[in-house]
């Protein structure tokens, strides 16, 4: 069984478009940034603390008997977490606060290459795995009143870095160098590989 520890729509899409059968369980805790924590580090805590605070949610009966895999099951229980932030000129931008901050990072991010990083952790009785993935984003300048217009279409106001790069912002991003979906909230290529890893082990510890 496989449990997505988040709210993203982007992120739920994408596990769905992958073939993926999943449950919800969102995790709601504090995204602030730690003294002097790298972006890295960040993004592949909050995913690790997300999955973890969900884990410890779902309760010893229900963990116990899908992790251990009850009934012959050889579907182990995985609590999925993710988390991404964009790093531009040094500065990590999470989600907008309100539109006056969405501005800033809009105009940050404009006519300069950024970095999209997110972070992944799978957990299973066996432990944690976990991952980051890092993509590369141009953006061409961003005309003045172009800002204006995207803030007020409210499209930035939950997404990090304030854009949505299968939004109405594609219209200034010439190119990318990495995985398109981990812009988009979460690289799926590198989340199924994580997932398999997670599963083999699980599997492998209840034969044990």
């Amino acid at each position: 069984m496989l449990i997505l520890a988040s709210a993203s729509p982007r992120r739920r899409e994408l596990l769905t478009q992958a073939g993926l059968s999943f449950r919800i369980e969102s995790a709601h805790l504090s995204e602030d940034l730690l003294p002097d924590e790298a972006a890295a580090a960040y993004v592949q805590r909050l995913a690790e603390e997300k999955a973890q605070a969900v884990w410890n949610l779902l309760g010893a009966e229900e963990t116990s008997e899908n992790a251990d895999g009850a009934n012959g099951s050889d579907d182990p229980l995985i609590v999925l977490g993710a988390d991404t932030c964009v790093v531009s000129e040094g500065k990590i931008l999470g989600k907008p606060v309100d539109t006056a901050d969405a501005r800033r990072m809009l105009e940050l991010l404009s006519g300069r290459t950024h970095a999209v990083l997110t972070g992944i952790a799978a957990i299973t009785r066996n432990g944690v795995l976990r991952d980051v993935e890092i993509t590369q984003v141009t953006f061409n300048r961003i005309p003045e009143d172009e800002i204006v217009r995207y803030i007020l279409s409210g499209e930035p106001m939950d997404k990090a870095g304030a854009y949505a790069i299968q939004g109405y912002a594609a219209r200034w991003i010439p190119r990318i160098e990495g995985c398109y979906f981990n812009v988009v909230g979460l690289p799926i290529a590198r989340t199924m590989e994580l997932l398999e890893a997670a599963r083999t082990a699980a599997l492998a510890k209840q034969l044990t």
